[in-house]
């Protein structure tokens, strides 16, 4: 249930229940990854109430990151939430952050991740709901277009991968304010979501609203809606890729003739997955450019060394090989 006094069907409630309803598979256990925050909150009441329509169990999933003084209290409370409507099972996972090597809020993500991970193996859930609206999808995009990420970052976050489900990417996160009001629900305020130290929260709070100002309302929608039109490009151009990949590499070796056959973005997609699956490296695209000069470029160069992988040309042939190796 949404509260004790079940409030009226509000058109961001039915909004959020329909896209729910969309993606909830149709037996088994779904879990909802639940901060306390207004999306999330909006998504688990809309999801204990659809699940139960369809005959299927739903629970939550809390991570407590240890980043905030009181975060074992903000978690408590969003368990306390998660039982109130109905949700069962409810798992609180505390975690531990370490952001050596990387920034606090990819090492927060990676975290949280692993946590999910644990509580499917833990419940035999199928799935993670997840509250990722299209403002947050906006802003991914956005923040990929900043750092010349390409169309990997560009394309967005996908409603479905893996065992992650994201119902809201289509939801404005003020229709998830407003489902919290509708149906009697506290949300959480997250103090880290206005600290302006963070990337996105700059992009949240100041750029997006500054371009909606000078280019007109609107421009979050056509982002989200870049994100999938490039989501769409971007799966066949991989699925080319590693059919080719199946096809020509084996070894570690391709022939350069086969990669000089396809289209840069396909040659590139070869060169990265190749690498990734001999070593578990993801080449960026100056080293992925790098490596496909031995093939679009070739003048006698010598092999390449870089981070984690050996790359020379000999008659004809790309040989990809761990340092030390021959």
């Amino acid at each position: 249930m949404e509260s004790v006094h079940r409030p009226r069907l509000t058109p961001a409630r039915a909004d959020i229940r329909r896209a729910v309803r969309e993606l909830l598979p149709s037996k088994g256990l779904v879990l909802v990854g639940l901060s306390g925050g207004a999306d999330s909150l909006a998504l688990a009441a809309a999801t204990a109430f659809e699940a139960g329509r369809a005959g299927i169990r739903a629970g939550a999933v809390i991570v407590d990151h240890n980043l905030q003084t009181g975060s074992a209290d903000v978690a408590e409370r969003a368990a306390v939430a998660a039982r109130q409507l109905g949700l069962d099972p409810v798992l609180v996972l505390s975690v531990k952050v370490d952001s050596a090597g990387t920034g606090p809020e990819a090492a927060a993500r990676t975290a949280r991740y692993a946590a999910f991970d644990l509580a499917l193996e833990r419940t035999g859930a199928s799935s993670v709901l997840l509250g990722h609206t299209l403002d947050d999808q906006a802003e991914t995009v956005l923040l990929g277009l900043s750092r010349g990420s390409g169309p990997t970052s560009l394309r967005g976050m996908a409603a479905r991968t893996g065992p992650i489900l994201r119902p809201l990417l289509g939801i404005r996160r003020a229709q998830t304010r407003q489902f919290c009001a509708d149906a009697g629900l506290e949300p959480w305020s997250d103090p880290q979501n206005f600290d302006p130290r963070y990337a996105r929260v700059r992009v949240r709070e100041t750029v997006l609203p500054l371009l909606e100002n000078e280019l007109g309302p609107g421009v979050g929608v056509a982002l989200a809606r870049t994100a999938d039109a490039l989501r769409e490009d971007s799966d066949a151009l991989d699925e080319l890729a590693r059919t080719m990949l199946q096809e020509h590499f084996a070894n570690g070796k391709i022939a350069t003739s086969v990669l000089a056959s396809v289209p840069a973005a396909v040659r590139q997609r070869v060169i990265r997955f190749g690498v990734e699956a001999m070593c578990g490296v993801w080449l960026n695209r100056v080293q992925t450019l790098t490596v496909a000069a031995l093939v679009t470029h070739w003048h006698g160069q010598g092999a390449l060394s870089l981070p984690g992988i050996r790359v020379i040309r000999q008659d004809g042939i790309l040989i990809f090989s761990a340092p030390g190796l021959t």
